[in-house]
């Protein structure tokens, strides 16, 4: 069913005066939280560990600041958003990465005194970061998830299967191997049938003792998004991956918007046990023989494809913000269903998986048909994450950084993430003010 109505949100009196801070990474997502607050007259604060952000160039960004690196000190980059979070003219602070949820959740208890916390407490937090605990919630929740447990405990290594970090960050407050804290996470691995890694090994690459999850053989990747007030649902929107940064799957590169009663009873299931607070991704993929929405994973933070959501009728970001001042937060706009989007650079990586790389039992798609379909997309849904006729520059500058590898090599970065089907083989400065906080 199609349809559509705004879910444009007006400036507040309350929020008059006050700053949103913007964690600015090297996805579209925080690029687009930028725009979307500044067209709300809300001024976004861009902070990041990096030089030349794409949202640093943004026409809606009005200050911008030096953070540490939390992938290199993530007490020390908690303690920045902390002291932001003082200041007298900060609102709210938006999560992008795991390691930004988990300093704001960490700090909740102190920060609500200063700032609006649209976020979740930490233990239920570790309910997601964890992925053990996320298997006993989606249990309780009734929601299918493929079969999941440590490494010492698997004991199914004649099947195919996929080993993966049990943290999606490496906190002191989750486990004692991580007395230095660092959110790298490190990287899935595919296990063949009839192969068992060594246990040992596993555990020196990872810092910690990773588990093991059944190998689902499908690539039909869906998503439940969500804005939550103290366990009840404020927006919602739903989408399917159509292409991904890889062949098999990946990080979002085409998506199409979709509204699917089953894909939202399952994602309202798993944050309602949740008793969630704030904004989450709900990630699945749809089992080919059962048609049942499996979990994956749960993101408690903003996704990569934000720019969609919104270009789709769901601003997110403006919705969090008025979640944040304490103002009546329009319920549930609708979007438009049957559209879609794309992130350029993803599209390029997508073909370059069909022409460079091969993995085990996906067939490798013809690329002249490939190419062709995704030139004809980009024809027939010209929407694009950075690509804003009324803000060029972000575009330009992410450009920028992919010629020269300054912002993060996205390559690298697909390692990192969940991957169903991996490798068979081995695998102009803006004139805004920059500030510093150490």
């Amino acid at each position: 069913m199609e349809g559509k109505r705004s879910g444009q949100v007006a400036t507040t009196e309350t929020a008059v005066g006050k700053r949103a801070v913007v964690p600015a990474i090297d996805t579209a997502s925080s690029t687009a939280a930028i725009r979307s607050l500044g067209r709300q007259g809300i001024d976004p604060i861009a902070v990041s560990e990096h030089d030349s952000p794409p949202g640093f160039q943004s026409t809606y960004c009005k200050q911008r600041m030096s953070v540490p690196d939390p992938t290199a000190d993530l007490a020390a980059y908690e303690q920045a958003l902390v002291t932001l979070a003082e200041r007298e003219d900060i609102g709210t602070i938006l999560p992008f990465r795991e390691a930004d949820i988990y300093a704001l959740a960490k700090h909740r208890d102190t920060l609500t005194e200063h700032v609006g916390t649209p976020w979740p407490s930490l233990d239920t937090l570790r309910a997601i970061q964890d992925r053990i605990e996320l298997r006993e919630v989606a249990a309780a929740a009734g929601v299918s998830m493929p079969q999941t447990t440590t490494v010492p405990e698997w004991e199914q290594w004649d099947k195919p299967s996929i080993v993966k970090p049990r943290y999606t960050v490496h906190a002191p407050a989750y486990a004692e191997e991580f007395d230095t804290a660092s959110p790298e996470e490190g990287s899935t691995q595919y296990v063949p049938a009839g192969s068992e890694p060594d246990h040992e090994q596993l555990y020196s690459e990872m810092g910690h003792m990773p588990l093991v999850q059944e190998f689902v053989p499908d690539t039909d990747e869906y998503a439940f998004f969500a804005l939550y007030e103290e366990g009840e649902p404020v927006a919602t929107f739903q989408h399917r991956q159509r292409r991904g940064w890889k062949y098999t799957g990946g990080p979002s590169a085409y998506r199409e918007s979709v509204e699917i009663p089953e894909l939202e009873s399952a994602g309202r299931a798993l944050l309602d046990e949740l008793d969630y607070h704030g904004v989450a991704m709900v990630e699945f993929l749809r089992n080919p023989e059962t048609g049942s929405f499996e979990l994956m994973e749960i993101n408690p933070r903003f996704w990569s494809s934000l720019p969609f959501t919104v270009q789709a009728g769901v601003d997110f970001p403006a919705l969090y913000w008025e979640q944040a001042t304490g103002e009546t937060v329009c319920a549930d706009p609708e979007y438009e269903v049957g559209i879609a989007g794309h992130l350029l650079w993803g599209e390029l990586l997508h073909l370059h998986s069909v022409v460079a790389e091969e993995y085990p039992l996906v067939e490798r798609p013809s690329l002249l048909r490939t190419a062709c379909e995704v030139a004809s997309s980009i024809v027939r849904e010209p929407r694009f994450d950075y690509l804003s006729t009324d803000d060029p520059e972000p575009f330009v500058q992410d450009l920028r950084n992919k010629i020269a590898g300054t912002v993060g090599n996205p390559l690298e970065r697909i390692k990192s993430t969940r991957q169903q089907f991996p490798q068979q083989t081995e695998k102009e400065p803006a004139t805004q003010r920059t500030e510093n906080i150490t």
